[in-house]
């Protein structure tokens, strides 16, 4: 790809980030109530894309072979627990994750 391609489409790219960033106030200014379906899929989204993540990152584990899933399930629990306990999504994930590495790395080799 020559220099010039390269910021075309450069340009290009930035110019559909900046367009999906604004398209939501262009379509639903300041004042005027969103349409219900918006409202909906607000509600019921996250909840499914982290369900979907959960499945996601589970599909894997083999039960039947060793480690059987432990850390997993540790790494699972703990990030459950301690939303529940502190309702921090941010905090919850990041110490599931760091636990589930030290896990893998660490414990069970």
């Amino acid at each position: 790809m020559t220099t010039a391609q390269s910021l075309i489409t450069i340009g290009i790219i930035a110019l559909g980030t900046v367009f999906t960033r604004f398209l939501p106030f262009w379509l639903f200014p300041k004042g005027k109530p969103a349409p219900r379906i918006v409202a909906y899929l607000g509600k019921v989204l996250p909840c499914a894309v982290m369900g979907l993540l959960v499945v996601y990152c589970l599909k894997d584990v083999q039960p039947a072979a060793a480690p059987y899933g432990l850390p997993e399930l540790i790494a699972v629990a703990a990030t459950a627990g301690l939303h529940v306990w502190k309702k921090n999504t941010l905090l919850s994930v990041g110490v599931g994750t760091v636990l589930y590495m030290l896990l893998v790395q660490l414990v069970f080799v």
